[in-house]
């Protein structure tokens, strides 16, 4: 991939290597839980396992997410909904992503929690509508 080029698959119109690259490759930490939900869709468009477990929060984290045994998803976009904040450590992100595998078109509508723990945002789980 030529970050310096590619334009970053969260949606921002932004070139990668200018948004979510400094999260996942950088190791900034996500200012906020929209950023960080972001970066999660960014890391799945990428087959970044490592960064969606190390941004998991440790009490709801599976052990392995098997991105290698699925079949390759082709992931169209991301349309975030809302990003709403109810206690300063909480927050909660809507949104839909969409993606193609095997050809066959499908989309994801997600309400997902984050948590602040140490300064660092964590997605702990979500709800699928």
């Amino acid at each position: 991939m030529n970050g310096s080029m590619m334009r970053c698959p969260c949606g921002s119109d932004k070139k990668y290597i200018d948004c979510c690259s400094r999260y996942l490759d950088k190791e900034e930490t996500a200012p906020t839980a929209e950023a960080l939900m972001r970066s999660r869709y960014t890391a799945y468009t990428l087959d970044r396992e490592d960064y969606l477990l190390a941004t998991w929060c440790a009490t709801t984290r599976p052990a392995s997410l098997g991105l290698d045994n699925r079949p390759r998803s082709k992931w169209l976009g991301l349309e975030v909904k809302r990003h709403d904040s109810p206690a300063p450590d909480q927050a909660v992100v809507e949104f839909i992503a969409r993606y193609k595998v095997n050809g066959r078109a499908h989309r994801l509508h997600e309400i997902s929690r984050f948590v602040r723990k140490a300064g660092r945002w964590l997605y702990v789980e979500g709800e699928i509508l």
